[in-house]
């Protein structure tokens, strides 16, 4: 392949205290996306070293909700395995975390980034970031409320003014807090601008020991090339980037072990990837759930295999397992409509979510 980013230097490997994970490329949790069977086939492909949960409500959780009951199943497979949970009252978040250790989770992952204005509204996500005392506090709890090691995802901070994730990762280190993962945008940028790569690097220089996880904008190897080098971040979380490229978490194993990496997958191993992910999520609810929860998904593998858009919407009109297994074979028998079946597919653009955050 052609403009390959060097080899990186041999790094030690990423622990979350006393776990070690298999490599320093994570799946960020992404609601509506890092379901069971989407960790499933990622981690068949290979390269993940850690999968976490779409966030979890830690009341819902209490409260045995079954949607939220569902939004922690887990398999054999699925190891190591992360939920994040959210919430703003630190008794609910403690007890949560104590009945997902009971259930075998391997880490917590404390929500303090969301953005969406329904969770911040409730105290939750990135508005944790603007009660600094409270919030402290609330992370010890749920720390010394479990043995497993429990991690906090934040963004910068609220806005351009109050750049806090330094002040919090330190404060996160000293109460037993292993690890910090920080998408480098402010509250108030939602997913507007870029990431702030030198507002990562003053998180992992503002630590004593802990790793810091960059996250935001890595869709590719030279991306992760660049947040590993330009921050000193000790790994990286991925979201968008791994539902455009599930493979991607392999490729750059691939490329740190050797300095080069395999392509993604071409059509036909997206279309069976495709089919397997709904096999999967069909083993966990009923027909007609399968079909709407698969429809975002199904959204970008079509994208990703240059489906054209007619198609495209038979596919997402899909009422029941006939329409859905007759689009697949209109899909199937039209292939992709540039590239080839057999061969690298190209790169697709891969949208934000759009519009003021406060509307979300």
């Amino acid at each position: 392949m052609n403009s390959l980013p060097p080899q990186p230097d041999p790094r030690p490997p990423l622990c979350y205290g006393s776990l070690q994970l298999e490599s320093r490329y994570l799946l960020s949790p992404l609601a509506g996306y890092t379901n069971l069977p989407f960790r499933r086939i990622v981690r068949e492909i290979g390269g993940v070293g850690l999968g976490t949960t779409d966030l979890v409500n830690a009341r819902g959780l209490l409260e045995g909700s079954h949607k939220t009951l569902q939004l922690i199943q887990t398999c054999p497979e699925d190891s190591p395995f992360a939920v994040q949970i959210f919430g703003s009252d630190a008794k609910l978040m403690s007890d949560a975390a104590q009945l997902l250790e009971a259930r075998g989770v391997d880490s917590i992952d404390i929500n303090m980034g969301c953005p969406v204005n329904r969770i911040v509204k409730g105290g939750a996500g990135a508005s944790m970031m603007c009660r600094p005392e409270d919030t402290v506090s609330l992370v010890q709890c749920v720390v010394e409320a479990v043995k497993i090691p429990v991690t906090v995802k934040m963004r910068l901070g609220w806005d351009e003014q109050n750049l806090t994730a330094p002040f919090f990762a330190r404060e996160f280190e000293q109460v037993g807090v292993v690890a910090v993962a920080i998408h480098g945008r402010t509250r108030e940028q939602g997913f507007r601008g870029s990431v702030n790569h030198d507002g990562i690097r003053q998180v992992v220089e503002a630590v004593e020991s802990i790793p810091v996880i960059g996250n935001g904008d890595v869709t590719s190897i030279a991306d992760a090339d660049f947040m590993l080098r330009t921050t000193g971040c000790a790994g990286v979380s991925i979201g968008r980037g791994a539902l455009a490229n599930p493979w991607i978490f392999r490729q750059l194993l691939q490329w740190e072990q050797t300095g080069r990496y395999d392509p993604p997958g071409n059509f036909d191993e997206r279309l069976e990837l495709l089919l397997r992910q709904f096999r999967y999520l069909l083993e966990m609810t009923t027909e007609e759930r399968a079909l709407s929860m698969f429809r975002k998904m199904g959204h970008w593998y079509l994208k990703s295999m240059r489906v054209k858009p007619a198609l495209r919407h038979v596919f997402q009109c899909a009422q029941n397992l006939q329409e859905f297994d007759a689009a697949i074979q209109k899909i199937a028998a039209e292939g992709p409509t540039s590239g080839s079946r057999s061969g690298v597919l190209p790169e697709m653009h891969i949208p934000v979510p759009g519009g003021p955050v406060e509307r979300w």
